[in-house]
């Protein structure tokens, strides 16, 4: 949180590095802001497609700052647009906003206890994979870049994407939805970034690489058809049970 990954990974494109100094004094002053965000995130977490709240703050915040911004793309998503002084490229920065349905079993002053329905189910909701501090963080660089505009060259788009979990069962969602409701163009983005959290990255370094990280998941089912048979006569039968048993141990050898 002391460096917004986000901001440093951005400062060589727009080329303020003679103002690091200044830059650093003011992520060194945001810091406790943008804690503050985090931690209200984390402990009013929303599901996939139901980020009303969320958007309605991060809303509040970039229209504070004087950035133009556009609300409701793929449901609740939220785009701050912010011209630089100068002529350039697009440049958009991406954090996703949505929670799980997991409940929280941590003991801390801002856990979440909220509930809400899940397929149909009560359950417990967390920021339980960093999209609260995601937020936050871009929060927080899109306050630091709209007071340094007019060093910018380009123009910045900041893209809160909702439903990166998976949109709700019977409906679409996420950076897919944003894409076919056109969130890469007017105007159209030269370059996107993102960026995701990691407790195995130590504080004050980051990973990176070109192209596509972490990028989708895929789901399947595999449907197995057992066939009766008398007890005495076990070999005449297809055990359903034993069959998917090894059908779980052999899909797991192919990750190990």
């Amino acid at each position: 949180m002391r460096k917004l990954t986000f901001l440093m990974l951005f400062l060589a494109s727009v080329n303020l590095q003679s103002q690091s100094k200044k830059i650093d004094k003011m992520i060194d002053d945001i810091e406790s802001k943008v804690i503050e965000w985090r931690r209200d995130f984390h402990q009013n977490p929303e599901l996939s497609n139901r980020e009303f709240n969320t958007a309605k703050k991060i809303e509040a915040h970039l229209k504070s700052l004087g950035i133009e911004v556009q609300t409701k793309i793929a449901h609740t998503g939220v785009v701050g647009i912010l011209k630089g002084a100068k002529p350039g490229k697009v440049v958009a920065l991406r954090a996703d906003m949505d929670a799980l349905p997991v409940t929280e079993r941590v003991d801390v002053a801002y856990k979440s206890e909220v509930i809400a329905s899940y397929n149909g189910k009560k359950t417990g909701v967390m920021h339980a994979c960093g999209h609260d501090t995601h937020v936050a963080i871009l929060m927080g660089v899109a306050e630091i870049l709209s007071k340094n505009k007019k060093m910018l060259k380009g123009t910045v788009k900041f893209i809160f994407q909702p439903a990166e979990e998976g949109a709700p069962a019977g409906e679409e969602g996420g950076a897919k939805l944003m894409i076919k409701e056109g969130v890469l163009e007017n105007p159209k983005v030269d370059a996107i970034f993102g960026l995701h959290i990691s407790s195995g990255t130590h504080v004050g370094n980051i990973n990176y690489k070109p192209g596509g990280a972490m990028a989708a998941a895929q789901r399947f089912v595999i449907k197995v058809k057992g066939k009766q048979a008398h007890g005495s006569r076990p070999w005449q039968s297809v055990d359903p049970i034993v069959a998917s048993a090894q059908i779980i141990t052999a899909l797991q050898t192919i990750v190990s």
